[in-house]
């Protein structure tokens, strides 16, 4: 049952308040390293219950006027293709919409910087498209040894070698389509280029996870292990914090690791005041939970999804154990978080109604706590069902009234399957909203259906089977929080219809 237990204004707040005081701190010109998602930061609204997706852009606009965006993509990404698997496209196509999206909030984006340049074809391409939109590119160069090599870094044949970027405004706020990028070596690059032109600048990183000021695990923290768990992300005590200040901070462990190397250079291309890398963040959003209690029911929620994720994308990468593989060290989450799968009740419910009807079934569990089930039918799949046995219960429906009539079920089972050639007769749940819109045209009783559908945002759904692509597509737009079991409901090769 969803319970907010973080303050969403707060955070804008206070967060965009911290900020502007990091800026004052170097004298009015800082390099904010960007990282997790700028954009639909649906992890953090899971996570912390009343934190909204746009928080961190909402909180930029409060520094509109300061700020401006420089986008970091590796030109490797670009040559090798590489794909966000969340959004299905590759990062030289995230840039563009990246640019569009910063855009349509009114912010400024100052340019694109090509990391890693080595004249790669494709990189090449990329540049000449976006100096043709009107967009600014700037090369950074491939530093051998880098980041441990810090006297060829810190050489005009190391970061001297990179294009200068030109930015205008006090906030230089710099993100990318994903990790490893180049935000950081980005940011201390032109750390190097202001020291050289005796221009006062600072950098600090923004991170949401780990929660620095919560406890190593705390169930938001071991969320966030759970939510990186391929990048191999372990929370730790940060003991440079410990060591300066006598208390407890939590990080992870790549930023730790990575701090004496890096503190080595802002201490010499900038009059850096940090002392450990928690020093470096600015993250206030642990300041602005008010219901510990909401936020970790919320978290445990999300370690057990991401668990059920990882097994699902094991099994559709044909079952085959590597060493990428994740599921394994989800396990060892979930036992440390004392959570199991049997936690999730709107699996167990799925489950059960599978188990006693010996098809695949689905489950959701409505705001208030109470669980609807859907069996799979000859029209309609479990998921279907369950989205509109709920959606009856909103409305307070009679469960044996037809909200869509056999005689526009047919017609569309008729299309899909002698006509468009496709071997599932059953409606996905897009097709039974535009089935359900229609009849909601002259049906007051369908019309008061389709009202409820708002409510199922944030609501919690499990199928006994993995669910089709355009399934999940749909459930994701509704707002719908999605786990299934790591099995197909046939036993062919190829799932993708």
């Amino acid at each position: 049952m969803y319970k907010q237990g973080f303050d969403n204004d707060l955070y804008i707040k206070t967060q965009s308040e911290h900020i502007r005081e990091r800026i004052h701190l170097f004298g009015g010109k800082l390099y904010l390293e960007f990282g997790g998602k700028l954009f639909d930061d649906y992890h953090a609204s899971r996570v912390l219950p009343g934190f909204a997706p746009d928080s961190k852009i909402r909180m930029l606009i409060q520094l509109k006027e300061q700020a401006e965006i420089v986008i970091v993509i590796n030109s490797n990404d670009i040559e090798k293709n590489k794909v966000r698997g969340d959004l299905g496209i590759t990062y030289d196509l995230d840039v563009l919409r990246l640019i569009d999206a910063f855009r349509s909030f009114g912010l400024y984006v100052g340019s694109v910087v090509l990391a890693r340049w080595q004249d790669q074809p494709a990189a090449i391409k990329f540049r000449k498209r976006l100096e043709a939109l009107g967009v600014k590119v700037y090369r950074h160069y491939t530093i051998p040894g880098y980041p441990f090599n810090i006297q060829g870094i810190l050489s005009e044949e190391g970061f001297g070698k990179n294009d200068y970027i030109e930015t205008s405004r006090s906030l230089v706020v710099v993100t990318a389509p994903g990790p490893g990028s180049g935000k950081m070596a980005t940011c201390l690059s032109q750390l190097y280029h202001d020291h050289k032109r005796g221009i006062p600048s600072g950098y600090a990183k923004f991170e949401t996870f780990p929660i620095w000021n919560l406890p190593l695990n705390h169930p938001v923290n071991v969320a966030y292990e759970a939510a990186t768990a391929d990048l191999k992300d372990v929370n730790m005590i940060d003991p440079f914090h410990l060591e300066a200040y006598g208390k407890t901070a939590v990080n992870y462990n790549r930023d730790i690791e990575i701090f004496p190397v890096l503190n080595t250079i802002l201490g010499r291309v900038s009059n850096s005041p940090y002392r450990s890398p928690t020093d470096m963040g600015v993250n206030m959003a642990g300041y602005c939970i008010f219901d510990d209690a909401a936020v970790c029911e919320a978290a445990n929620r999300e370690i057990i999804r991401r668990y059920y994720n990882a097994a699902c994308n094991r099994r559709k990468n044909g079952g085959a154990v590597d060493e990428n593989n994740d599921v394994e060290k989800l396990e060892l989450i979930m036992e440390k978080a004392g959570l199991s799968i049997a936690d999730r009740s709107v699996a167990v419910a799925a489950n059960e109604k599978a188990k006693a009807t010996g098809k695949p079934a689905a489950a959701i569990e409505l705001p208030d706590g109470q669980l609807i089930t859907g069996k799979t039918s000859r029209l309609l799949g479990a998921a279907s069902a369950a989205l509109l046995n709920s959606l009856k219960t909103l409305a307070d429906i009679d469960d044996r009234i037809d909200l869509i009539s056999p005689e526009i079920l047919e017609p569309i089972t008729h299309l899909k399957v002698d006509v468009l050639g496709s071997r599932n007769p059953r409606l996905h749940i897009n097709e039974l909203l535009i089935a359900l819109s229609i009849c909601a045209v002259s049906d007051s009783v369908a019309a008061k259906a389709m009202d409820q559908l708002g409510k199922l945002r944030k609501c919690e759904m499990h199928s006994s089977v993995i669910l089709s692509e355009s399934d999940v597509h749909t459930l994701k737009k509704i707002g719908i929080n999605l786990t299934c079991e790591p099995v197909y409901e046939s036993k062919r090769l190829f799932h993708g219809c």
